[in-house]
């Protein structure tokens, strides 16, 4: 763990509070998760966390992640939310919590997590598949439906469903094993504010061509510069 920064479970109703506002500081507008669902996950058991800058005089949380345990047969969990404030961003505190979120899953039986993103926010896409070494299990179509938080206002929501296998190690597909690539946009969400039509363009383009490319049984492999990588289903 870096110095100046501690991983906490949200135990106490102030802590489960500042959680959920923190989540919506992350994704404006009451976008991340109501108090009494959040103290709820966390008293039963479930992953709920926070991220605190203890550095200065006075400690603040700085990040916040929430995960659910799915089917007992499944020995997995599904992590919901994740968010870190924005100065804090671009400096790895996204791989401190997978990390410990790993850590914690491994120490109650859980060999997979399981979580969605939008398939258009390249950078996700690159520590989720790339980083990480999640698998892409399904592509989901206006998953959640119309969302009125300020990241997701205006458009659809739209969803990779990965599978993260905690003891397997992330690996990059052989070149030989590309057949073809579906590109996204370098900044999504620059795009969606400078022009939302042309970020909507975007949307059906990548839901079309994961559309075809899954009915001609091909898979997600893995991402680069070129964007998601197809191969041919095992």
């Amino acid at each position: 763990m870096p110095a100046g920064i501690e991983i906490r479970p949200l135990d106490t109703v102030e802590e489960v509070f500042a959680a959920s506002a923190l989540l919506d500081e992350v994704w404006g507008d009451r976008g991340g998760m109501p108090p009494n669902m959040l103290r709820a996950l966390a008293h039963s058991g479930n992953y709920a966390v926070a991220l605190y800058d203890t550095a200065g005089q006075d400690e603040r949380m700085i990040g916040a992640s929430v995960a659910f345990f799915a089917a007992p047969a499944a020995r997995s969990m599904h992590s919901h939310i994740t968010g870190v404030l924005a100065a804090y961003r671009s400096q790895g505190l996204g791989r401190l919590l997978k990390q410990h979120q790993r850590a914690w899953a491994f120490a109650r039986d859980v060999g997979h997590i399981t979580w969605t993103f939008d398939p258009l926010v390249a950078r996700n896409a690159h520590f989720n598949l790339r980083v990480l070494g999640a698998r892409v299990t399904e592509y989901l179509v206006d998953h959640y439906g119309a969302m009125e938080d300020a990241v997701n206002r205006g458009d659809e929501s739209d969803r990779l469903m990965v599978s993260w296998a905690l003891a397997a190690p992330a690996s990059v597909p052989a070149e030989r094993e590309v057949v073809t690539s579906v590109a996204v946009p370098h900044d999504i969400e620059a795009l969606r504010l400078t022009d939302p039509a042309e970020a909507l363009e975007w949307r059906y383009r990548v839901r079309d061509a994961f559309g075809g490319l899954g009915e001609d049984g091909f898979v997600v492999i893995g991402f680069d510069q070129r964007g998601y990588l197809f191969g041919r289903r095992p």
